[in-house]
């Protein structure tokens, strides 16, 4: 994405995040800190949820959104504002703009769901649909701006943002001052290098550390050249955090103080988000996982080390996609086993499957009959199975019942 942000790169330092937190009290929620007794147990270390999914919006981008408008000058506000995002960063400024009464213009891709644009709309912002890709909507936002005079509000690409960002660290370090080790999830790279800012300055003894979607993975080829690189189509279930290059001034700010930037799968992201949802009762979108992601891959990384907090950054997701991704979690998690077999079309055969599955205890949700394919025999039918399971060892159990019950797996 081709960001325009002002050179050379700014400095943010604590006082800039001191004087947001001023600037947000009564406005963004200090949002609460949970712990989470199964990651603490897999890991060996007390780890604890910052819940930013719970914030104002379902998000932290309120923090940055609002430090940024609120400090524009008269002229400015009367200009209005405009900003393009398929979500978090759209319910951010809309908000802050009506709450500081400064009129807001979002552009969103035509794709973007639907909740996240009646949810920009509600308040406040006018919304505009504009392209088919995030980049296509940005440009229409930057041409808008120029045309018209209004302020484009960056996502991640000025200080007064990143300065609001860095209120999480703040709060981090006042609700759990036994951290060690802070995780949090990295697209443009804003609230990351917020956070570091913050943290660092008040505690230099605490590892900062960002997580990357495996498919949208900018920040680490980017950190080892030194500069701002891009990834060609980034693909990721994690829309919040599918950047695909790095922020200008978060990049200097990163470089300098996260003490690493570590890559997930989107197994493991559908499994955070599993976990948050089932063990945490939170319902956190995938890029807001993605600290959870990161303990769940590599456990044995966090032992030991003293406390841990997991960013969970946002909670704004698609209730079709949630629906997705809980089956893909599942069968990450072993979960769910989906299975295609062959059996004798007379009748009884499916009962006798049945019945089979019944011993195992494997729970039936789905199942489908294939009488139409040239591959079959004259007198077989493929069953396709969907099953809900108790883990690995169990979806191994029940392929061998059906092995022993001569049924032959093809899937």
């Amino acid at each position: 994405m081709n960001y325009r942000v002002p050179v050379p790169v700014p400095q943010v330092i604590l006082d800039d995040v001191r004087g947001a937190q001023k600037m947000l009290s009564g406005v963004a929620r200090v949002t609460p800190m949970e712990n989470s007794r199964h990651l603490s147990a897999l890991t060996g270390s007390p780890v604890h949820f910052k819940c930013e999914n719970l914030q104002r919006t379902g998000s932290f981008k309120l923090r940055g959104a609002y430090v940024r408008i609120a400090g524009l000058r008269p002229e400015q506000r009367a200009a209005g504002v405009v900003a393009a995002s398929a979500g978090n960063h759209a319910q951010g400024v809309a908000l802050a703009s009506s709450l500081l009464g400064v009129r807001s213009t979002v552009f969103m891709p035509v794709g973007a769901p639907l909740p996240k644009v009646a949810a920009t709309q509600e308040y406040g912002a006018e919304v505009r649909m504009h392209g088919q890709v995030v980049d296509e909507t940005l440009a229409a936002a930057q041409e808008y701006a120029d045309r018209t005079g209004a302020v484009f509000i960056h996502p991640f690409g000025h200080r007064d943002v990143i300065a609001g960002q860095g209120t999480v660290g703040v709060e981090i370090l006042e609700q759990c001052p036994e951290v060690r080790t802070i995780l949090v999830g990295v697209g443009g790279g804003g609230l990351a290098a917020g956070i570091a800012v913050a943290v660092k300055a008040l505690r230099p003894d605490v590892k900062v550390i960002g997580v990357q979607a495996e498919g949208a993975a900018a920040y680490p080829p980017s950190l080892r050249v030194g500069h701002p690189v891009s990834v060609d189509d980034p693909v990721t279930m994690a829309d919040g955090i599918k950047v695909g290059r790095p922020g200008d001034i978060p990049f200097h700010i990163i470089g300098e103080l996260l003490d690493g930037v570590r890559t997930v799968s989107e197994d493991a992201l559908s499994s955070a988000l599993l976990l948050c949802l089932e063990r945490a009762k939170l319902v956190v979108e995938p890029a807001g996982c993605s600290p959870v992601a990161a303990l769940l891959s590599r456990p044995e990384l966090y032992g030991g080390g003293g406390a841990v907090v997991a960013v969970l950054s946002g909670g704004n997701i698609d209730p079709l996609l949630l629906q997705r991704i809980l089956r893909h979690g599942m069968a990450a998690a072993g979960r769910y086993l989906s299975l295609r077999l062959r059996v004798a079309d007379r009748p009884g055969a499916l009962a006798g499957l049945l019945a089979v599955l019944s011993t195992v205890d494997a729970n039936v949700l789905d199942v489908s009959h294939v009488r139409t394919d040239p591959r079959l025999g004259l007198t077989e039918v493929e069953v396709e199975l969907h099953l809900e399971t108790k883990g690995p060892e169990h979806c191994a159990e029940v392929a061998r019942s059906l092995h022993g019950a001569g049924y032959t797996v093809m899937s």
